[in-house]
Formats: structure tokens, sequence, C-alpha cells
């Protein structure tokens, strides 16, 4: 065996252990996701009317769980949102109606329907709603209750 192929067999080696004890490591605790159960959901009929009345934190959001499984989440999502981040959550949107504003980390862009928005973790990020967007969003890891961090 060669040098270079020697060190690189003991670098593999002391990765792939390293891997082995950190997934020995506590996990954060999340709620056990319920079987995913097929299901077919009509975005297009959500109205605002049907989700929950929007939470302190975000007054003129409306938004509810449609599907949650161990290593993501979907929901569907009304109305607009304050300038935050999650620390852990990464995000994806898409539009599937109406229009608005979305402010991605310093950059401000006009929605409308077919776009996805990517939000890594970290990522500063808020919505307005010029005429009742609706946007679905997925979320990986599943977004800890406590993972929004409003931003000035």
């Amino acid at each position: 065996m060669t040098h270079t192929a020697l060190r690189t067999a003991v670098v593999a080696a002391l990765a792939f252990g390293a891997g082995l004890a950190v997934a020995r490591l506590p996990q954060p605790a999340r709620a056990a996701a319920a079987p995913l159960q097929p299901a077919v959901i009509d975005i297009a009929a959500i109205t605002a009317a049907d989700l929950p009345t929007p939470a302190p934190a975000s007054p003129n959001l409306r938004s509810k769980l449609l599907v949650a499984a161990d290593g993501a989440t979907a929901q569907v999502q009304i109305g607009t949102v304050i300038k935050h981040y999650h620390a852990d959550a990464n995000e994806v949107q898409y539009v599937v109606s109406g229009s608005g504003t979305e402010w991605l980390g310093d950059k401000q862009v006009a929605l409308k329907p077919g776009m996805m928005i990517v939000i890594p973790a970290g990522t500063p990020h808020a919505g307005t709603t010029d005429a009742n967007l609706k946007i679905v969003s997925w979320k990986t890891p599943p977004q800890a209750p406590t993972d929004v961090h409003p931003v000035p």
C-alpha cells in the first residue's frame, strides 16, 4: 500500500469513527410524528378562514401543518410574517397564489405564483402580502417551537 493510499485509508477510518461517535450523542428531543398516510390535499381550496387564528408573534400570518414526518414538515401559510430566522431549520417555500414581497437576507424579491424560495437555516427572511399570498412551506428538520428568532 502506498503512503497516499495508507493516509487516505486512515483518514476515512477516522471520519467513519467520528461519525459513529457523533451518532451516539444525545439528539434533540422532537415529538414523534405519526406515520404518514396517503393523502391528497387541495391546496387551492384552502382559504384564510380554514386556517387557525394567528399566533401573537405573527398576528397577520395564518398557517396550518399539513404533513409531519421525522425529518420534515409541510404547512400552508397565508398572510405576512415578521423578519426572523430559524437557527436550525432550513425552509423551502412555494408560492401557490397571490402576490407579495419576500425579504431574503438583504434582498427583496417580488413574489408571484410558481416561484420557489430556498431559505437556509440562519437566513433572515420576512414576507408581506399584496393579494392573498398563499405559500406551501417545507421545513427540515422540523422547526422547533422556539426556533423563531426576530430580526430588527
